[in-house]
């Protein structure tokens, strides 16, 4: 036997189980597919029914996320679907540039990483072309504190919603468009 002459030198990074710098996050094209199937069973489990309702949704045509501006987006860690959110015209605001924030859904295991909010920021980024306003309605404290702080407002005496987040293609108050900071303006009421 030859004695070795070299080593072989490894990378840490690559050669750990861990998972990658966080979730790739893209269109999500069949949420009936057995991908889902651990959010459709956790969630049931917990007694919510966004999962199911997208699912069912999906199979009946009846949601497709594919009228104009709408998107379903999926997020994945390590090939395996960990979240969903999705974008549709709202169908309550009697408008077609007013969009909803659908079925937000993280696996436990998988929350308090980013993964929430980077799916809703991509929804909100997607929705930016086509609407002036999101809408969306939850009774989750969690889930509301993640959206207030993602820019959504607060709306008790919404109808149909709970939180409402202003679209707007121009820089935020507090900077002009050449990058200086202004004196930020009262933010007006929605």
């Amino acid at each position: 036997m030859r004695p070795r002459l070299y080593t072989t030198l490894r990378d840490p990074v690559r050669d750990c189980d861990t998972e990658p710098m966080g979730p790739i996050v893209e269109r999500l094209h069949d949420p009936t597919s057995n991908s889902i199937a651990d959010l459709l069973s956790e969630s049931e489990r917990a007694g919510l029914r966004m999962v199911r309702r997208l699912v069912g949704e999906w199979e009946s045509g009846a949601n497709r996320f594919d009228r104009p501006g709408e998107v379903l987006l999926g997020a994945w860690i390590n090939g395996r679907l960990v979240g969903v959110c999705g974008l549709n015209i709202d169908p309550y605001a009697g408008s077609e540039r007013a969009g909803r924030v659908r079925h937000l859904y993280v696996l436990a295991a998988f929350r308090r990483r980013g993964i929430g909010g980077q799916l809703v920021r991509q929804v909100m980024e997607a929705g930016h072309a086509r609407f002036d306003d999101l809408r969306l309605r939850t009774n989750d404290p969690a889930a509301a504190r993640l959206y207030e702080t993602l820019g959504f407002r607060s709306c008790p005496g919404g109808r149909d919603y709970t939180h409402v987040a202003r679209l707007t293609t121009a820089p935020p108050p507090h900077q002009s468009p050449e990058g200086g900071t202004l004196d930020a303006p009262a933010s007006p009421e929605l």
